[in-house]
């Protein structure tokens, strides 16, 4: 047995998944259907796709009509990221479960019924699987400039999608295969100053991932080794840079999805600490003299180059910036969806504050602290302001509750292209929460 064919083994044998990492599942898959609702009716970026998409066939596009499988999962992909308010997996740091999602959705509409209770154990494989994948690497995949989300991301969409067609062992290694012949995740969508791919990245694995199932069920053969092989995933991405002990360790016991994060604020994860120290302080922005934010190997990211971070051009640029985060919640007292529109990325008093911010370098910071973050703020009247937080909000271990996830859903969901009132939208979010029971879960998504 390969390292391939053991987790193909995995993927389609796997069963018995105890309840609280179901439970996990149905959370995330809440707050990631809540986020795409809510992209379908705010994303500009993504309404290329939808009219791409849109014409005859069994698939919802979430807030608008529908599609063939492939294309439905290409549209409600573009949203899975567009606004970057969706769970994230701290530790690597990856979003798992971005376009597993919309490819579960179109699998799960494409044919006959399938059942909230192979969903759930479908999403919960596939996200595990993704934050193992990244605990494996020994060296960065953006060494060799590839950007890390699309790539585990894909191969967890396409095992989502493996599960949910019914595919075998050998047939998930065909859908494995087939995924790594469309599979390109450039590091160029981190420096372009100009484009919106980043926003709309999952696009192409959720597409990508429905197409290889399907394709797997005609029968189109892989590679023996789609993983490990000589010219393979970990080959071709990571330089053979990889240990397959944290794939191996634990598998089918122990499930990742169960120690998730959830965004309260809609931007990159390594902007919450600081958001979150800003919205703390509570100072008047004419107070403020100079902002230092503190940085660490993952965070510099943030503020590079600077120039650009104090004044970005796009929304999804302004999401990946400290500056303009931080003055954001300095200068409004909030950090939501609507911090991040046109007039906002023009708003004078923000820009303003965000060219005072700058960074002040924490070498002891390493990759284990991607979301710590830390304040210094100089008052014009001298004084000086320190503040530090090493655990982001909604952190298994300063979690949100489901309450809050189905809060958070609801005013997603008030936003989509076809928003949903109030008590439609918590129905559904209780729905969602207790799919395990329910025969057709593809006639719940039909929104």
């Amino acid at each position: 047995m390969t390292l391939s064919d053991d987790i193909c083994a995995h993927i389609a044998g796997a069963a018995d998944i105890a309840e609280p990492a179901r439970h996990a599942t149905r959370r995330f898959l809440l707050d990631g259907v809540g986020v795409m609702l809510a992209a379908s009716g705010l994303s500009p970026e993504a309404r290329a796709f939808v009219a791409m998409a849109q014409g005859e066939g069994p698939c919802s596009i979430l807030g608008h009509g529908a599609a063939a499988a492939p294309f439905a999962a290409l549209a409600n992909g573009a949203f899975g990221h567009a606004l970057d308010f969706e769970d994230a997996y701290d530790a690597v740091p990856l979003h798992p479960n971005v376009s597993a999602i919309p490819a579960a959705l179109a699998m799960i509409q494409a044919g006959e019924p399938v059942s909230g209770h192979d969903l759930i154990t479908a999403l919960t494989i596939g996200c595990d699987l993704v934050c193992r994948l990244g605990h494996s690497l020994t060296r960065p995949l953006e060494e060799r400039s590839w950007y890390p989300p699309m790539l585990f991301g894909a191969i967890g969409a396409s095992a989502v999608a493996a599960r949910l067609a019914g595919l075998n062992a050998t047939r998930t290694r065909d859908a494995l295969s087939l995924m790594l012949c469309q599979l390109g995740a450039p590091g160029e969508i981190r420096h372009s100053r100009g484009t919106v791919l980043r926003a709309v990245r999952e696009a192409f694995p959720a597409q990508a991932a429905v197409v290889s199932a399907l394709l797997a069920t005609q029968g189109v053969t892989g590679f023996e080794q789609p993983l490990e092989g000589e010219g393979g995933f970990f080959s071709l991405y990571a330089g053979g840079h990889y240990d397959a002990g944290p794939i191996l360790d634990g598998m089918g016991q122990r499930w990742y999805g169960e120690a998730l994060s959830f965004k309260p604020w809609p931007a990159c994860r390594g902007t919450h600490t600081a958001i979150e120290l800003a919205l703390r302080l509570d100072l008047n922005p004419g107070d403020i003299a100079s902002v230092q934010v503190m940085t660490g190997e993952v965070q510099h990211m943030l503020v590079e180059p600077l120039a650009r971070k104090q004044a970005p051009a796009t929304a999804i640029d302004a999401k990946f910036s400290l500056p303009f985060t931080v003055a954001a919640a300095l200068v409004c007292g909030r950090v939501t969806l609507a911090e991040f529109d046109a007039s906002s990325l023009r708003d004078p008093a923000i820009l303003a504050l965000a060219a005072k911010v700058t960074p002040l370098d924490r070498p002891d910071w390493g990759r284990d602290r991607a979301t710590s973050g830390g304040l210094v703020v100089t008052l014009t009247d001298g004084r000086v302001l320190t503040a530090e937080e090493h655990q982001a909000l909604g952190h298994p271990s300063r979690p949100l509750s489901d309450d809050d996830l189905v809060a958070k859903f609801t005013a997603c969901a008030a936003m989509s292209a076809r928003p949903l009132a109030r008590d439609d939208a918590h129905r559904l979010a209780r729905q969602i929460l207790t799919l395990d029971d329910c025969r057709d879960a593809g006639a719940v998504f039909r929104v």
